[in-house]
């Protein structure tokens, strides 16, 4: 991971919680991150993620992914990366799609009448 990348991102991630118990020391959030970013790259399940390559287990990745959801980090980090990337002008809206699979209905629709037997 740049640099560059990880100056946008550290800020948004919340700090460790008190450790409660004495056991390994924490691995360092842009490590794990990186393990994140491999597993989701690859496809590999968590459990492969390999040891040697730094980023700590895959339980740790996946529970610092966990985590960092329920802070809303990557919702954050859209909205920067977006700013950004407007900021610099290499937004082409004209390329943009919206549709509403992604938005609830604020009203249900109507109920479904019985099923029609064939």
């Amino acid at each position: 991971m740049s640099d560059e990348l990880w100056s946008l991102v550290e800020p948004l991630l919340p700090g460790p919680g008190p450790k409660l118990v004495e056991g390994r020391p924490r691995v360092p959030d842009r490590q794990a991150l990186c393990g994140i970013l491999f597993v989701l790259h690859t496809g590999i399940q968590w459990e492969y993620l390999p040891q040697e390559l730094g980023f700590g287990s895959g339980m740790t990745c996946w529970r610092r992914l966990a985590a960092w959801n329920d802070a809303g980090v990557w919702d954050q980090l859209h909205v920067v990366l977006l700013r950004k990337l407007r900021s610099k002008g290499k937004l082409d809206w004209s390329r943009a799609v919206i549709d509403s699979s992604h938005v609830r209905a604020a009203r249900r629709g109507p109920k479904a009448g019985p099923a029609r037997s064939t």
